[in-house]
């Protein structure tokens, strides 16, 4: 069995919610009672986000790159950013690392794909909500992708720095992002949301009903990481 090496501590909530996935899903799919081999490197995120703040791009490539060597030494056989926002240097960080990487942009992209949908929304922090790099892998599949307008990124990213990544969930916050959702598809017909920022499954992930369909990339990139696992 391989090595799965996460970076993560990007933020801490969702990795944890990384890990339980990945168990999960390696239960669902090894019922011999074994357990699989994970290696976790929980970074500091505010060091990450001020080199992305200051569009220092190639610094947050070094450190990252240096996190998931890390990572190598320690024995993964290939590892993974437990976050969107980093996969703004994802490619350069790939093109430099010892070990195979798992993109969460074209695991998520390879399950629109299978659901068939053609207009997406993305919700995330906003260097996600404004960078390429989903549009980027989406559109070579034709699929587009849509992002709130401005002061909705506002908003969602507002949240996302001063709630969610510090484990704070609050209905109150819950109600306006699926407004935004709903306003999405009324406004841009999307058919899915690709909820692009890992703690935002945990806002979201109890809501009875809804309209369009939710994509959680936390889920879909650990259940791809069992695969790689398994291969």
């Amino acid at each position: 069995m391989k090595t799965a090496g996460i970076v993560g501590g990007i933020a801490p909530e969702s990795t944890i919610q990384y890990y339980r996935l990945m168990i999960a899903a390696y239960r669902d799919r090894k019922r011999d009672g074994s357990y699989p081999s994970i290696l976790i490197n929980s970074i500091d995120m505010k060091t990450m986000l001020d080199l992305i703040g200051a569009d220092n791009l190639s610094g947050v490539t070094k450190y990252l790159f240096g996190e998931v060597e890390k990572l190598a030494q320690a024995g993964a056989t290939f590892a993974l950013l437990a976050s969107n926002t980093p996969h703004i240097v994802f490619d350069a960080i790939r093109q430099e690392a010892s070990i195979p990487m798992l993109s969460i942009v074209e695991a998520t992209c390879s399950e629109v794909q299978r659901l068939g949908l053609k207009r997406v929304g993305l919700f995330g922090t906003r260097y996600t909500m404004q960078g390429r790099f989903y549009a980027e892998v989406f559109s070579r599949q034709g699929i587009t992708v849509i992002v709130p307008d401005t002061e909705e990124q506002e908003y969602i990213h507002g949240k996302y720095m001063s709630e969610l990544v510090n484990g704070i969930f609050l209905p109150e916050t819950r109600g306006p992002m699926l407004e935004i959702a709903n306003r999405l598809r009324v406004r841009e017909g999307i058919e899915g949301l690709v909820l692009g920022g890992t703690e935002l499954p945990l806002l979201l992930h109890d809501v009875a009903t809804r309209e369009v369909l939710f994509l959680d990339t936390a889920k879909i990139h650990a259940e791809c990481a069992v695969t790689q696992m398994l291969s």
